[in-house]
Parts: structure tokens; C-alpha cells; sequence
């Protein structure tokens, strides 16, 4: 697990926040977290728990996903770009069981049409088109 990058996590938040224009106050609130807590959080003062974060992100309309690795507790993927992803977590229409039922099915489907690399590198259909 990669180290807790608590000062930029902080910033990241509070630019969500207003943007979101909600007082750290109405943010708080939101995520049922305490004023000074949360402010602590922003300044870079604690560390919180991923289930904080995951209170924040909710509150926030944002992925935990993105949380998390701004904190430094995920990984960001490679050569995913937020495009799909962000734009069903940041639809206002539907709610979060929803979002998260849309993001499992397009993973499925992105595991789904991923080649087969065999041992030798190639692809089954790079095979299957040499004869092999």
C-alpha cells in the first residue's frame, strides 16, 4: 500500500468542496464528520480512515475510488481515463447502488473483451489467424 499523501489529500478535497460551493461547515454536515475534524483533514492535520473518505466522497458527489488515491491508498490504473467512469458517478439521476451496478457491468464487459495473451505473447485471434 502506497504512503498517505495527507497535505495534497487536503487540498484535493477542499478544491472539491468549492467547487461544490459548500462551506466546510455544509461539507461536514453532508458527510457526518465533525467541523474541526474535517478541517484538520483539509489543512493535512489527520489522516482519515478510508470510511471518512468514502463519507466525503458521498458528500461530494465523487468516486471514493478517486479519494483513495489521492490519499494514497489505491493506485491509480493506468491508461484508464475518468471519461465513463466519472460521468456515471457524477449523474445527479440516478443513486449510488445504481452507479455502482453500471460501473460493475462496464467492468465486466472491459474484462470480457480483453485478449487472451498465452505464454508466447500473442493474442488467441493472432494464433487462430496464422494457423496455430
Amino acid at each position: 500500500m502506497a504512503s498517505l499523501n495527507v497535505g495534497s489529500l487536503g487540498e484535493y478535497i477542499r478544491e472539491q468542496r468549492r467547487s461544490a460551493q459548500y462551506s466546510l461547515r455544509q461539507l461536514a454536515d453532508a458527510a457526518g464528520v465533525s467541523n474541526p475534524y474535517l478541517s484538520q483533514i483539509e489543512r493535512g492535520l489527520r489522516k482519515p480512515s478510508a470510511e471518512i473518505l468514502q463519507q466525503i466522497a458521498k458528500a461530494l458527489r465523487i468516486s471514493a475510488e478517486t479519494l483513495y488515491v489521492q490519499a494514497g491508498i489505491l493506485e491509480e490504473r493506468d491508461g484508464e481515463g475518468p471519461g465513463l467512469r466519472a460521468a456515471i458517478l457524477a449523474d445527479p439521476l440516478i443513486n449510488e447502488r445504481q452507479k455502482q451496478a453500471l460501473l460493475s457491468v462496464y467492468e465486466a464487459f472491459l474484462k470480457e473483451n480483453q485478449p487472451a495473451r498465452p505464454e508466447g505473447g500473442r493474442a488467441r485471434d493472432e494464433q487462430d489467424e496464422q494457423g496455430e
